[in-house]
C-alpha cells in the first residue's frame, strides 16, 4: 500500500473463525468515512459485523454483510 499513489489495495490478514480459502477473500470499497457509509449500508439492507475501527496510520474500517450474506469492506483514512 503506498498511500501516496492510487490502485489497488490489497493485505493479509487473520480473523478469528475465518480460515483461508473457500470464499475468505474480503473485498474493501474506499471511503470518505467508513463511518457514515457503513451505516447507510446497513440502512439498504445489510448488517452491521464490525463498526468502524482504527488500524492505525492505515486508517479504519467497518464490515458490513450485504443482502446477499457476503461481507464487505469499508476503508477510509478519517
Amino acid at each position: 500500500m503506498a498511500m501516496d499513489k492510487v490502485g489497488v489495495l490489497g493485505a493479509l490478514v487473520k480473523m478469528d473463525g475465518v480460515s483461508s480459502g473457500d470464499c475468505s477473500t474480503l473485498v474493501y470499497f474506499s471511503c470518505v468515512d467508513c463511518a457514515v457509509e457503513g451505516p447507510r449500508a446497513v440502512k439498504a439492507g445489510g448488517s452491521m459485523q464490525q463498526t468502524k475501527m482504527s488500524i492505525g496510520e492505515y486508517g479504519f474500517f467497518f464490515l458490513i454483510i450485504d443482502t446477499y450474506g457476503d461481507t464487505i469492506g469499508l476503508h477510509s483514512m478519517e
